[in-house]
């Protein structure tokens, strides 16, 4: 590795990217060589920061006092999930980018696809060391985000070969794309800790040096690859919907695109509000509903419906309940579930795991204050969780879940789902 030619890429795409952009484009790189030589280098700085900010400084708690910090063995845990998550997020960037190509009138080609996705987010890896001061990382990370954009958009004509003119909605699409990918996987994993057993070894030991890298289909990549080919087939609809100029044939092929890489393959309405309310009983482990309230939301097209209740008050022991159906996110929550990484942590305060029981995936976390949370998820869509405090101990919550129907909730698994 040369890290006087990586300092000095960082240097010119970040200070005179119209000019690096067209080097870039004519370098002969792999999928493999700019995994290896840019992005997991780079990418693995926001990670660290993350663990020096959760873990060693601390972070500051202005209205009760003092600084709270994150166990070391779960900032470690943490820090290679979002690394990761992110090198995944990179190769997914880099199937849609390949697969939109055609759309904006650029040519297909991975490894060009891979470069456009690395270079531009050069901005946001750098800034994030600022991320240790503050407000000002905030601003910054703000700053990054916007050049980050800027960077894709005068990138995509040298790396794609597509037309000048279609280059802003070209770079449009690819980052509403992955700001909803991004999100949601978020939003996954902060409700089930997983998703880096499988790729870690895909990603470290899987990519071959051609350019057209096609992995194996039952592996965690393969999944992703899966939702790159459905993109595709998406892409061609969102082309001729575009050569129509029917902006009503645009719109709702836009949403076909992203509900197939977000919906495994297909359009997923999530349930209706009063759908999930027999799943919110009005007692919860003997005690009383206290408030309760059901949603469905749809961002971007993306449909998601979730109900929550509290259970009990006062000093004694009291639950939290939330029943969420990922319903667009169908697709993200099936490869949670195969990406998952069982593992167990133990502390002085308690414990954390996740695992598989009875082909579901599970999530407890018990602190021996009396706090804990018990995690399930049902039919690769359905999220209930179950959070207590002051309870007896994490018995407690696996009975107040396994109170629930879970059963009549995961039958419902195939409900709303159109397969294009």
């Amino acid at each position: 590795m040369d890290f006087n030619k990586l300092i000095a890429r960082v240097k010119n795409i970040l200070l005179t990217p119209k000019t690096e952009w067209p080097v870039i484009a004519g370098e002969q790189e792999t999928v493999q060589s700019l995994f290896t030589n840019y992005i997991m280098i780079l990418a693995a700085i926001p990670a660290v920061v993350q663990l020096l900010k959760l873990s060693i400084i601390g972070i500051s708690i202005p209205i009760v006092g003092g600084t709270y910090r994150l166990g070391i063995g779960m900032g470690i845990t943490q820090m290679v999930v979002a690394y990761v998550v992110a090198l995944g997020v990179c190769y997914l960037m880099m199937l849609i980018v390949d697969a939109l190509a055609p759309t904006f009138g650029g040519e297909k080609n991975q490894v060009q696809a891979l470069k456009s996705i690395a270079y531009a987010n050069t901005a946001g890896w750098i800034a994030s060391v600022l991320g240790l001061v503050g407000l000002l990382g905030s601003l910054a990370a703000l700053a990054a985000a916007i050049y980050g954009i800027y960077l894709l958009y005068i990138g995509l004509p040298s790396t794609m070969k597509c037309p000048q003119e279609k280059a802003g909605g070209y770079a449009a699409a690819t980052i509403i794309i992955g700001f909803v990918l991004s999100l949601v996987l978020g939003m996954v994993l902060a409700s089930v800790t997983g998703l880096s057993g499988a790729m870690t070894g895909a990603l470290s030991g899987s990519l071959h040096s051609s350019s057209t890298y096609t992995p194996d289909k039952d592996s965690a990549l393969g999944q992703l690859a899966a939702m790159g080919q459905r993109a595709e087939a998406a892409g061609k609809k969102l082309e001729a919907a575009q050569k129509s100029g029917d902006a009503n044939a645009q719109a709702a092929a836009a949403g076909q695109m992203l509900g197939a890489v977000l919906g495994g393959g297909a359009a997923v309405e999530a349930l209706a509000p009063d759908a999930l309310k027999p799943f919110v009983p009005e007692t919860l482990a003997g005690l009383p509903r206290t408030s309760f309230s059901v949603q469905k939301q749809a961002p971007l097209g993306m449909q998601v419906s979730i109900a929550e209740a509290r259970y009990g008050s006062g000093d004694g022991p009291s639950y939290e309940l939330t029943v969420t159906d990922a319903g667009g996110a169908k697709g993200l929550m099936a490869l949670a579930g195969f990406g998952a990484m069982e593992n167990e942590e133990q502390t002085d305060h308690g414990y954390e795991k996740t695992y598989h029981q009875g082909g579901r995936l599970v999530h407890e976390q018990w602190n021996k204050s009396g706090d804990g949370e018990y995690t399930i998820v049902l039919g690769e869509r359905f999220i209930v969780a179950v959070k207590g405090s002051r309870v007896a101990n994490v018995d407690a919550l696996k009975a107040a879940l396994g109170s629930l129907n879970l059963a009549g909730l995961e039958a419902l698994k195939s409900q709303g789902v159109k397969n294009g």
